[in-house]
């Protein structure tokens, strides 16, 4: 969970995401129909760059006559065929219209985040610091308690408020490692209030986590939930 995620350029990620599918699919000649039935390992490859694209376009809040029009721009591009309406001539209008779009979600999950912290904050063994974070102890541990600057080795499970799962290391089956001073503010702080051994439900408003801009599957203004086992401060 790194501290400082590079920022994003949606409306960027759309037009590379494009590109892409432009280099992948050179066949001009096929006529074969949208994809039904069960994928076989080829189809599996372009169906990933087509998940590409729509991670790049994710954050636009398309309706479905929106982004029928953005299916279209994909498949002329992809398959050579007249443009009729270039990327380059509506650069502004593009970004005016990811901007709102952004801000209008943005607001939305920050007052559902509100509503969810206040609930998190009540609940049975519930402690709520000054910078917001809740943490809720799992399990006590009996080991060491690392210091700010300290490397450790944990396994954790990252969720929305939703429940969506984001990241997790129980899922890969790998724990993680990483300096406590180079990761999200969240983070930094609850775990030096942890003691190897121990387990803790931690919940991070979005100040302290990945703010207004998001990362990757989080939106922006998200708080996030984590069940966090701390196994080792590395030496």
């Amino acid at each position: 969970m790194t501290a400082s995620p590079n920022r994003r350029t949606p409306f960027y990620l759309l037009l590379v995401a494009s590109l892409i599918v432009n280099f992948a699919c050179t066949d001009k000649g096929s006529e074969k129909s949208a994809a039904s039935g069960a994928p076989t390992d080829d189809d599996k490859i372009f169906y990933s760059i087509g998940v590409m694209a729509g991670m790049g376009i994710a954050e636009f809040e398309l309706t479905e006559d929106e982004f029928a029009w953005v299916a279209r721009g994909i498949h002329d591009a992809a398959m050579r065929q007249e443009i009729i309406a270039s990327p380059e001539d509506h650069m502004t209008e593009i970004q005016e219209v990811y901007t709102a779009r952004k801000a209008r979600a943005n607001a939305a999950e920050a007052k559902a985040s509100a509503d969810f912290l206040e609930k998190e904050a009540a609940a049975p063994g519930a402690v709520r610091s000054d910078s917001g974070l809740i943490m809720t102890v799992i399990k006590e541990g009996d080991g060491a308690q690392p210091q700010p600057t300290d490397e450790v080795k944990v396994n954790y499970h990252g969720t929305l408020r939703d429940g969506t799962v984001f990241d997790s290391s129980v899922e890969r089956g790998t724990p993680a490692q990483f300096p406590l001073d180079r990761v999200i503010p969240c983070w930094s702080e609850a775990l030096t209030k942890m003691r190897v051994g121990g387990k803790s439900r931690i919940v991070c408003p979005a100040s302290i986590a990945y703010g207004s801009r998001g990362m990757g599957s989080i939106p922006g203004d998200a708080a996030l939930v984590f069940e966090v086992e701390l196994l080792e401060i590395v030496k």
